[in-house]
């Protein structure tokens, strides 16, 4: 079978689409072939895949050939077990009759005989010429057709369709596509039966000796090739997979030694995607394949079908994995390839695959899908890159290769190659070693800004001149020492990976490459000299000339400027596609390596537009290592563009860097270009951000507590990352509430200078007053120079499990709480009872601070009406504790003065209505007595004893309005206003003791004290009014004089006074009408109790005050002129809501002498019961002859249900002692409910 293999070859190349072959019995072909030929290619053509699952094609390709077709007459038999695939899929039948004898004497054997063979899928299209207008022909051609399907189609399949040349049926059409794609599905599934069935036949023999891979591969391959055919993509794809599974199973078995491959002209370009790059016969190798052609075939004929599906993102995948496992493959047959031949290789194969899958990429993925898809790309681009790297340092372009952290990590963990045998140099390649050598000499090591002195990145995995004197022939490695003194100073060797390099460098290694003996033409190389480096790379470079056949990649390593081309495009290749995917990261890496090409061309504008990418992932990475590598560069750019803002920026990000990471003069020559930057006139400054460099922190403890509305001082622990010292020309905090993020911070501004040394330094600042709640630190502001700036880092100043350390992570400690408002004084009043009215009394106030200090508090005081303080007299203020403890033992004669001498006690004077509390008063309780006097010009009135009167306190009442003001800054305000009550000392009542029988009054005056203090009368006398007079004397004394009198706090003295009635005949107009009592008396009480001695009195005196009351003696009725009388009812009973007629009778007992006969009368009703229907006040005429009479009459409504008292008739122009009520009116009247409305109500 493995004979077939250029035949299998050759029909592969020619069959691409299904068979469906025509026997044409009646020549109708020419007459019909242009009508099937458009019903191809099939649509929706439902075919079986391997599995048996049904699957669409949406366009089957397919093609109609004649039996008679020498393309179907020159197949042998013995071919068809092998090449099924070729063979025709359906066979169509074209036949036509109209005649029945011709039917069954000519046709039908014919058509027997046709369709004898089984395995072949076949149908019969009857086609009909008559016609439509012949009615007889189309009825016979009716009945042919019956017959036909009669004899050749069963109830199991339909095998007969009919056309009609003058006039097809749309029907027609969708049935011979049906019978075209059944039968198609049908010889589909009878081939993969078989094939499956010899595939697995050979399967089991693969162990056996006479086990052939060739054999097995066409097999598989057809099977493969017949699923492409029919568009089932996946499972050509997946015969495929399992055919690369079992060739690996093969080719890695021990046994037959096989060659590898890749030796001839070309092998280096991949041909990944290109299957007919080799014909398969060119890699037989016995019964196999040989691995190197064989499995990039595998994978060109997997990608196709892969494209075809409309994958390219698993073209890409495969791809790169199969590049990395077949690079592996290439490395373990290397000393059998040419020189550098698996980094050629790899280059070309991730390149092609790069093109073809952009090419057939036409987006439409997912976004994750599309991410991959670019990922992929840029893995591609990157392994090209790294190898086409190697290349161009193994022929001497390293000296102009950055030694960044990436191509360090790249190159230097890439092996060297490993041929057989290192190249020699050509023995007439003397110039070219004298050109590398003046290569190597006129190297400049850029230094970089700042004067930062750094050894360079290794960019090999070893020494290069160790490696290749090592694998050359039949020569030894030679003097380690002499090798190292040869080799280029390029940032490699064995301290490659120092931080710091030295600050010479050793210059005997450029002087003994300078004095080198090149290569001549008369003799190579001495066998007994290790190569150079010069010479290893004019050798690697010819030996690459002989390896690479694509001569876009030859010519790209041709020249510097040519490999620095090709370098760039697949950097930005790689760039691109990783910023596109979800590797960004990699991508902004790699814009730091595009950036050092654009920097070395002059290109500095897009160069710091790349460094600010890497420099803002690295410093978000925390990759501080690779930032102090790359940041510099920024910085150099961003001077040169005279982007001062920029560079001002990134020389303040390399003194934020860790200390270890520059050397001291270094960070400081950082500082001083940004102290010269600030002092200096910028075109454009802008806010400076040293969050990294200047943060802060509360100190530790607990926060500053405050009270709400109170100033205060807030010391501040700021960190400098400066080098040396700085001076910051203004200072600003601000203080964010931590219980409301919406709400603005608050700034605390200093705008004194401050000098920040290195590392920690603590500032105060004062605070204005806060609302309450708690406050973190926001942000640091500040301004150097010119310049201002902003840090809102706080401080890692202290080990972790201290209170010292702040980060990111942890919450933000407090470093402020400003406490909700509370009571901090309180002020009451320190007299418990009332003190004495118009004289000059002490009232205290105490002032009790609640957990705050009083220093220099100052209080104000403004008295209410009728209330004066004595501003002459001077104020006192004493501790409170003391006040009480003296008056505690005031009445105590054991208690000896020592026991309250020391009474803490000042006196001050009120100025302008405002005192100073003394220091000594800052956090006791003390008590401030002032003295005050409130005014009242009436005089008191007695009540009698049998009809008492409330007394009304609000008319003792005055106000004394306090307003402190205390705090630091006395901008805490506290203002109550106080009532005090004030009182006579005696609340004065009368009662006729006794009335004699001679016309003699005893008269009781009863003394009440008011007061919580102790009353002394001295003398007391009365001045009767008219109408009475005293008895005995007529001094107006007692009776009975038991002066002085002590009448203790709120006890009840009695004075007797004998008067008797006076002759009205006697009595003159405009004489007293209200009696006076006069009484002397003294007052013993403390002021911290209530009334005491008048301030105006000295002490040791006894202080007599005098005090009078107006007392009303009413004569009694004995000649009353006017009598009243209440009348009945009109009615029985009173209702809610009726009129009822309230009458009087008002009668002269005597005779008058008066001009005016009219009488004044009022009606007094509670309108909460009764409501007045007339008028309630006017005059009646009352005729002046003793006897006279009138009624008066008033309509009331009664408004409430119950015993109620009736309104009253009172005459006020006539003296209640001229008016005798006879009858007397009723106390109480019974009033009942209204009736019951029966408006609404239905008759029984």
């Amino acid at each position: 079978m493995a004979n077939y293999l250029a035949q299998f070859q050759t029909i592969k190349s020619s069959c691409d689409r299904l068979v469906i072959a025509v026997e044409d019995v009646s020549d109708l072909w020419p007459t019909v072939k242009e009508s099937f030929e458009q019903r191809l290619p099939l649509t929706k053509a439902c075919l079986n895949n391997k599995t048996r699952n049904p699957v669409y094609v949406d366009k089957l390709p397919a093609e109609f050939i004649l039996t008679t077709d020498a393309r179907l007459r020159s197949r042998f038999p013995q071919e068809q077990s092998v090449f099924w695939f070729r063979e025709p899929y359906a066979t169509v039948v074209l036949a036509t009759c109209e005649d029945l004898d011709e039917f069954r004497t000519i046709l039908k054997p014919r058509l027997k005989l046709i369709v004898q063979n089984d395995d072949r899928e076949w149908f019969i299209v009857f086609v009909s010429k008559v016609h439509p207008s012949n009615d007889q022909a189309t009825k016979m051609a009716k009945k042919v057709y019956t017959r036909l399907e009669v004899d050749f189609s069963s109830k199991k399949k339909e095998r007969c369709c009919k056309l009609d040349l003058h006039g097809a049926d749309a029907s027609f059409w969708e049935d011979l596509d049906s019978k075209i794609v059944e039968s198609i599905r049908s010889t589909l599934d009878r081939r993969v039966q078989f094939y499956e069935e010899e595939i697995r036949k050979l399967s089991e023999q693969r162990f056996m000796p006479v086990w052939n891979f060739c054999n097995f591969f066409i097999l598989k391959e057809s099977l493969a090739f017949m699923f492409e055919m029919a568009h089932l993509h996946e499972d050509s794809l997946r015969e495929y997979d399992e055919l690369e599974l079992c060739y690996l199973e093969t080719v890695n078995a021990p046994g037959k030694h096989r060659d590898f491959g890749g030796l001839e002209s070309g092998d280096d370009q991949a041909a990944l995607l290109n299957p007919g790059f080799k014909i398969l016969t060119q890699i037989v190798q016995d019964d196999s394949f040989r691995e190197f052609e064989f499995r990039q075939y595998l994978f060109a004929c997997q990608s196709k079908l892969l494209f075809k599906l409309n994958r390219p993102l698993e073209v890409a995948a495969r791809g790169y994995s199969f590049i990395i496992s077949y690079s592996k493959t290439l490395a373990m047959h290397e000393k059998l390839l040419s020189f550098c031949f698996q980094e050629v290789w790899v280059i070309t194969a991730c390149l092609a695959l790069i093109n073809s899958t952009t090419s057939h990429y036409d987006g439409g993925l997912a976004p994750d899908t599309e991410k991959e898809f670019y990922r992929l790309q840029g893995d591609l681009y990157s392994l090209a890159r790294v190898k086409f790297m190697r290349l161009a340092y193994l022929i001497g372009y390293g000296v102009e290769m950055e030694k960044s952290p990436i191509n360090s990590a790249s190159l230097s963990m890439l092996p060297w190659p490993k041929p057989a045998t290192w190249p020699s140099v050509p023995p007439d390649a003397s110039a070219e070693v004298l050109s590398k050598e003046k290569m190597f000499l006129q190297e400049n090591h850029r230094v970089k800004h700042f004067n930062i002195h750094r050894k360079a990145l290794p960019l090999e995995p070893s020494l290069l001149l160790r490696e290749a004197n090592r694998r050359r022939a039949a020569l030894s490695i030679g003097n380690l020492s002499e090798l190292l003194e040869s080799h280029h100073n390029d940032g490699s060797g064995l301290d490659g990976n120092s931080r710091f390099s030295p600050s010479k460098t050793n210059a005997s290694a450029t002087m003994s490459r300078t004095h080198s003996v090149p290569a001549t033409s008369e003799g190579s190389l001495s066998l007994d000299r290790p190569m150079r480096l010069s010479e290893i790379h004019v050798a690697a470079e010819h030996a690459l000339k002989r390896t690479i056949s694509n001569l876009d990649l030859l010519s790209s390593l041709s020249s510097l400027q040519e490999y620095e081309q090709k370098y760039m495009e697949l950097t930005k290749g790689a760039a691109e596609n990783y910023h596109r995917s979800w590797w960004k990261r990699h991508g902004v890496v790699l814009d730091g390596e595009i950036a050092a090409i654009l920097f070395k061309h002059g290109n500095f504008d897009l160069a710091a537009k790349s460094y600010e990418k890497v420099c803002a992932l690295y410093a978000g990475e925390g990759w501080q290592d690779l930032l102090a590598d790359v940041l510099p560069n920024l910085a150099e750019c961003q001077k040169i563009l005279n982007d001062e803002a920029g560079y001002l920026s990134s020389c303040v990000r390399l003194l934020s860097l860790d200390n270890d990471l520059f050397l001291k003069k270094e960070r400081q020559a950082f500082q001083s270009e940004v102290v010269r930057l600030a002092h200096s006139e910028m075109k454009h400054p802008v806010p400076l951000d040293v969050s990294s460099l200047i943060t802060f922190s509360g100190n530790p403890g607990l926060p500053l507590e405050l009270c709400d509305g109170d100033p205060g001082t807030l010391s501040v622990t700021i960190w400098s990352g400066f080098p040396d010292d700085i001076t910051l020309e203004s200072l600003s905090l601000t203080l964010s509430a931590s219980y409301n993020v919406d709400e603005g911070a608050e700034a605390i501004e200093s705008s004194d200078a401050h000098i920040l040394k290195p590392g920690r330094n603590v500032i105060t600042l004062d605070i204005p007053p806060q609302k309450p709640g708690s406050y973190v630190l926001g942000a640091l502001t500040g301004q150097i120079g010119h310049l201002r700036f902003r840090s809102h880092g706080f401080s890692k100043g202290g080990p972790e499990d201290s209170d010292d350390f702040m980060s990111y992570e942890k919450p933000t400690r407090p470093v402020l709480k400003v406490l909700k408002p509370r009571p901090l004084v309180d002020i009451t009043a320190a007299v418990s009872s009332a003190l004495l009215m118009n004289e000059l009394q002490w009232f205290g106030i105490i002032i009790k601070p609640i957990n705050y200090s009083m220093k220099g508090a100052i209080l104000h005081i403004d008295t209410g009406p009728g209330l004066i303080i004595e501003e002459s007299h001077m104020i006192e203020i004493e501790d409170h504790s003391k006040a009480v403890e003296r008056a505690t033992y005031a009445g105590d004669s054991n208690i000896t003065s020592s026991a309250t001498s020391a009474r803490v006690f000042e006196q001050v004077l009120l100025q302008s209505g405002k005192i100073e509390l003394p220091d000594w008063a800052s956090d006791t309780t003390t008590i401030v007595w002032f003295p005050v006097r409130a005014i009242d010009d009436r005089i008191s009135r007695g009540a009698s004893a049998v009809f008492p009167q409330k007394q009304n306190i609000v008319d003792g009442m005055r106000m004394i309005a306090l307003k402190l003001e205390f705090g630091a800054f006395h901008n805490q305000i506290f203002e109550r206003t106080i009532a005090v009550n004030f009182t006579d000392p005696f609340n004065v009542t009368t009662r006729i003791a006794d009335k004699c029988s001679d016309g003699i009054l005893l008269l009781q005056v009863i003394l009440h004290s008011q007061v919580k203090a102790t009353l002394n009368l001295y003398d007391a006398w009365l001045d009767l009014q008219a109408g009475f007079v005293h008895i005995g004397k007529g001094d107006g004394r007692p009776t009975s004089s038991f002066f002085p009198l002590v009448i203790s706090p709120s006890s009840t003295a009695g004075i007797l006074f004998t008067i008797r009635l006076a002759n009205t005949r006697d009595q003159e107009d405009g004489v007293q009408t209200d009696s006076l009592l006069n009484i002397k008396y003294g007052i013993i009480g403390d002021r911290t109790v209530g009334a005491h001695t008048a301030v105006s009195v000295k002490p040791g005196n006894h202080g007599e005050l005098l005090f009078k009351s107006a007392l009303v003696l009413q004569r009694p009725v004995l000649d009353p002129c006017v009598a009243v009388g209440f009348l009945p009812f009109s009615c029985d009973c009173l209702r809610v809501g009726q009129l009822v007629n309230m009458r009087w009778r008002v009668e002269r007992l005597k005779n008058i002498d008066e001009n005016r006969a009219e009488v004044l009368y009022e009606v007094d009703a509670n309108p909460q019961n009764w409501m007045i229907a007339g008028r309630k006040r006017g005059h009646v005429s009352l005729s002046k002859t003793q006897g006279s009479r009138i009624e008066v009459t008033v309509t009331c409504v009664p408004l409430v249900s119950g015993y109620v008292r009736p309104p009253q008739l009172g005459l006020p122009d006539v003296g209640d002692a001229n008016i005798s009520c006879n009858p007397a009116g009723p106390h109480l009247v019974c009033v009942l409910p209204p009736i019951l409305s029966s408006s609404y109500c239905i008759p029984a």
